[in-house]
């Protein structure tokens, strides 16, 4: 199967739904009056749509495409993975599913720590002690309980074909098969999958077969989450960190469960906006910056203008210091002040200590007890919105890219490295962006805290907006810009995802600007009004899928910055 050669059901897949709305150029969305899904890559977006063409609602495409994912887009898709979906009805329902990583049994909050009190060989990112217990399969499987339509099985067939018989792998997997060629020694049963029988490297377009992550798929076809939590797959599991030295096991697979939460609420201008609870802290730290802006009017100010982006930065500066200092596992932190933090009185305080053209100073010296850790940009989103109007945005992620980059032997997926969202080092915070406050210590069964922030975004009763983005802790502010650009600017969605993009994350304190499409004058006034910048080539891939609350016509668009990505109408009848 390593010949250039597309087998018949994959070139069905790839142009059966070239006869609806399929295609998206640039800024240009896709449109329909019915289903639509948007994914980080278009194998996957299409076995949502033919979901959605069979009959399925929302939560069953965004199952399937998720499913799709986890063999298409191996350096974030995922079933040994996490993350959180966000669920709005048409008539109304709004709930969330929280299948973020927990910590083994055996973890401790000092784990990674040598007897210098310091992080001992980056262990808390590379290696199997940094990975967490995986949340997908649980999560994926608690929402179609709940609220899906069609057979579970019938949502794993396109996954199901995608790893027995392969799909064409794309140039920008080149750089992993390169790195697991030279770390094949270190990584073999990574090597088995990832490189050809002989060793040498897959070609862009070239057929990948993944025939251990087809047995485990259809293991959790069959029986569900028993098919990963239990039985031959958690076995295999179990195994692989025991001979290798990692501490998740049987009992930690069999103890793990989703949480179906309430949501996160807000408004601005007259939108609901509806996101994820902490774990996440998307889901606050978005309202919350919301909340900021609504008092200054953004539209007179104008989109990238140097005003807006300064005041951009001091709503992120503020959400973010809130972040590093309440935020957390919500099962461990029960005190934690959400209603505050989301209240118009308490964004009302905080734009009273902005100036409107002066930038305010991210200050460590308050967090003497506490460390803001590392987290990679290697997280996917989809976004659903099916005919009838219900929608799912759904944000997952193995955290680096690839995760830990080991794969389970005879099992044939990815591990994450989550672990190293926790707060490493208790007490200790500084200038650099290191946070150790206590709602993020690591603990037995706790959720490690997340930038992930799946929103849905409403109008007098009707979604309007679905919207996510990989990132690290720029999905926060990537999904901010989406919605700003949609309601402020009135930019189309495929417009409003591609425009540029800042960053700030209190600390360290620089501002972050997207390579391209902002002018001198602009940085130049930026800086002069006391902020630091720093450049980088692109920042996040946002999904989104915009509806019309006249019309009822839907807008999909997959960001150009994902190599891969698609939007996908559902065909026609």
């Amino acid at each position: 199967m390593n010949k250039i050669f597309t087998p018949l059901f994959l070139v069905i897949l790839y142009f059966a739904p070239l006869c609806s709305a399929f295609a998206q150029s640039g800024r240009i969305p896709v449109s329909t009056d019915k289903g639509i899904v948007t994914s980080s890559h278009k194998l996957a977006s299409q076995a949502g749509a033919k979901i959605l063409s069979n009959g399925g609602n929302a939560i069953d495409a965004s199952i399937a495409t998720a499913f799709a994912l986890a063999v298409t887009l191996p350096s974030a898709g995922n079933i040994g993975g996490g993350g959180f979906l966000v669920y709005r009805g048409e008539d109304g329902t709004e709930t969330t599913f929280n299948f973020r990583e927990k910590a083994p049994l055996a973890a401790t909050e000092t784990m990674y720590l040598g007897d210098d009190g310091k992080i001992k060989d980056n262990a808390n990112h590379d290696g199997l002690l940094a990975v967490g217990v995986p949340g997908t399969v649980a999560g994926l499987y608690q929402a179609h309980q709940k609220l899906g339509r069609l057979d579970w099985k019938q949502l794993l067939k396109t996954a199901l074909k995608l790893a027995k018989y392969g799909y064409p792998v794309s140039e920008d997997m080149q750089w992993f098969f390169e790195w697991v060629q030279a770390h094949k020694e270190e990584y073999p049963s990574t090597a088995s999958i990832f490189l050809k029988e002989d060793g040498s490297l897959y070609k862009n377009g070239e057929i990948l077969v993944q025939k251990d992550l087809f047995k485990t798929l259809k293991r959790i076809q069959k029986k569900g989450p028993d098919g990963f939590y239990k039985g031959k797959t958690a076995q295999l599991l179990a195994d692989f960190m025991a001979n290798n030295g990692g501490i998740i096991t049987e009992e930690d697979l069999t103890k793990y469960e989703a949480e179906e939460m309430q949501p996160v609420k807000g408004t601005y201008r007259g939108y609901d906006i509806i996101g994820m609870p902490p774990p996440s802290s998307g889901g606050v730290a978005v309202v919350e910056m919301l909340n900021i802006l609504e008092g200054f009017n953004m539209t007179e100010f104008g989109q990238n203008s140097a005003t807006s982006l300064h005041l951009m930065t001091e709503a992120m500066r503020r959400a973010f210091s809130d972040r590093a200092m309440y935020l957390g596992d919500s099962n461990f932190n029960p005190n934690m002040p959400l209603k505050e933090l989301t209240s118009k009185k308490y964004a009302e305080k905080l734009r009273q200590s902005i100036s409107i053209d002066a930038a305010s100073e991210s200050d460590s010296a308050n967090f003497n007890k506490a460390h803001l850790k590392y987290e990679s940009k290697e997280t996917t989103h989809i976004s659903v919105v099916d005919k009838d109007g219900n929608a799912v945005s759904l944000t997952y992620t193995l955290e680096q890219s690839y995760g830990s980059k080991y794969i389970v032997e005879g099992a044939g997926f990815l591990l994450n490295n989550e672990m190293g969202d926790f707060n490493p080092i208790p007490g200790y915070t500084n200038s650099q962006g290191l946070i150790g406050t206590d709602p993020n210590l690591i603990a037995p069964e706790k959720r490690m805290l997340s930038s992930m922030s799946p929103v849905i975004v409403a109008k007098d009763g009707k979604t309007v907006l679905a919207i996510g983005s990989p990132g690290g802790r720029t999905i926060i502010n990537t999904v901010l810009q989406v919605i700003l650009n949609t309601i402020d600017y009135h930019l189309d969605i495929a417009k409003a995802i591609e425009s540029p993009r800042i960053h700030h994350q209190w600390l360290p304190d620089i501002t972050y600007f997207e390579e391209w499409g902002f002018s001198p004058d602009t940085k130049r006034i930026y800086q002069e009004m006391g902020h630091e910048i720093n450049t980088r080539s692109s920042q996040g891939r946002a999904m989104g899928i915009y509806i019309d609350p006249e019309t009822g016509m839907r807008y999909g668009a997959a960001d150009s910055r994902s190599y891969s990505g698609g939007a996908v109408a559902e065909m026609e009848d």
